[in-house]
């Protein structure tokens, strides 16, 4: 391999002759050898979208010179497209405040935009990725901005990977409306209810969980671009952060503003762990569902069996035809690690000192982990679980027909004592409440036949 010699503030650095990184990033690539990944394509994305609307609002001031600028925004449009995103080559958990993120793209735009201006990589002195690429900028501001961009773009998929979800939890509601099963509080017998009632309620549920993550979404529009080092400014032209702003907004189509207190931006990660505890709120509603379906699905002969699941795969390499609720629980693991990563985002936003938090790597991390496993996993579950549930119907009606809970039906004819007896020796004799009331002539069968009828069940829901 033939190599370059780079110089930074430290000195020499040997880098690949090919390489469109630096020095920063060489040295940083030798140093953070932490997850074996490098970072997430919507922070690469973010941070070119960043470096390119600084270029014009700079060229538009009047600071930064107009060829230096338009092959900044070329090199940015390349990278945009696809381009060498290889060279990308810090990990995704690096410095603290992701200054070595941040300088691994100015490196590679810089050595891109020398490039297209006909000069040779490394003459920094024609482009530098510290005086034009990072004009007007700092990490300090750059990276919570491109924390937020990145999350944004995240979320919006999880959020149309929801509403996947939502939408088949709907359709199955309406599918199982008129099939009466056994309620059940604390594991137990319950007065009765639907299915399509309880799919009704996951639905819901989550669509409640939907519209406060989209409450969290809003937050993060405010961006602390232009607040530089510790959000005072220091070093932009007037007028540059709203007009850096207005075209990150333009490119990257999200409705972002400045925000109303720079210091806050660049201090407070609140926004980002209240979208991370709206996630979190997620992923409790639906594990939730998850235990549910696994509860009803359980047997098929020694378990409730009140659904029907799909087969996605054998469920055993030694037991033929056994069909587990394998989606169901890939989806608690998936709620469980976002859950964890909650953990992680409020740690980490808790740990700032000062006029900066420097854990943003980290919370980024566990925020673009948690948004990527509901964005591909959500539509996967609806479509391979949910749309292909199938409710037992013959089961759910032996259980009604059996269960000794129907007697509370009865309380306004028999009096609660008078039904509690006959609960009891429902259990002892294994005789329904129906042939006992009959037998014991403690209501007439017309009397009876309303009291358990479907009308009566399902009372007024």
């Amino acid at each position: 391999m033939s190599y370059r010699i780079d110089k930074d503030s430290l000195g020499e650095v040997k880098v690949p002759s090919d390489a469109y990184y630096g020095p920063f990033a060489a040295r940083a690539k030798e140093m953070y050898k932490v997850t074996g990944q490098r970072a997430h394509i919507n922070l690469i994305r973010a941070f070119v979208m960043i470096k390119r609307s600084a270029a014009l609002a700079n060229k538009e001031l009047k600071a930064l010179d107009a060829k230096k600028a338009d092959a900044i925004v070329k090199a940015c449009d390349e990278i945009l497209a696809g381009k060498l995103l290889d060279q990308f080559v810090v990990e995704a958990i690096n410095s603290g405040a992701g200054t070595a993120f941040n300088m691994n793209s100015n490196e590679v735009i810089a050595n891109r935009a020398l490039e297209i201006l006909g000069k040779k990589k490394g003459e920094y002195e024609i482009v530098s990725p510290n005086d034009h690429v990072n004009m007007s900028q700092s990490s300090n501001d750059t990276f919570p901005t491109a924390m937020h961009v990145a999350i944004l773009l995240n979320m919006e998929e999880a959020d149309r990977s929801l509403s996947v979800l939502i939408n088949s939890l709907k359709k199955k509601a309406k599918e199982f409306e008129d099939a009466i099963k056994i309620g059940r509080t604390h594991l137990m017998d319950a007065i009765p209810v639907t299915l399509g009632a309880e799919f009704e309620e996951y639905a819901y549920s989550l669509a409640r969980a939907q519209k406060r993550m989209r409450e969290a979404m809003d937050g993060l529009r405010e961006v602390g671009l232009g607040g530089t080092a510790v959000g005072t400014g220091a070093n932009t032209p007037k007028g540059y952060r709203e007009l850096a702003i207005k075209h990150l907004s333009e490119v990257s189509k999200l409705k972002l503003k400045p925000s109303d207190n720079m210091f806050y931006s660049l201090q407070s990660k609140f926004d980002v762990a209240n979208a991370s505890s709206a996630l979190r709120n997620v992923a409790i509603e639906l594990t939730k569902m998850a235990n549910d379906i696994r509860l009803m699905a359980c047997g098929p002969v020694a378990g409730l069996a009140e659904v029907l699941i799909p087969a996605v795969h054998a469920g055993s390499s030694i037991m033929p035809g056994k069909v587990n609720p394998s989606l169901a629980e890939c989806l608690n693991m998936v709620c469980f690690n976002v859950i964890g990563n909650d953990v992680s985002v409020a740690m980490a936003a808790q740990a700032g000192q000062f006029e900066l938090n420097v854990m943003l790597p980290g919370m980024l991390k566990s925020m673009l982990d948690s948004t990527d496993m509901l964005k591909n996993f959500l539509p996967v579950f609806a479509e391979n679980m949910i749309d292909g549930i199938k409710a037992n119907r013959e089961k759910l009606e032996s259980y009604i027909e059996k269960s000794p809970v129907l007697v509370t039906l009865l309380n306004p004819y028999i009096g609660y004592l008078k039904a509690a007896e006959i609960y009891k020796e429902a259990l002892k004799t294994n005789k329904s409440i129906r042939e006992l009331v009959l037998e014991k002539k403690l209501m007439t069968k017309a009397d009876l036949d309303k009291a358990l009828s479907k009308e009566s069940i399902l009372g007024a829901g």
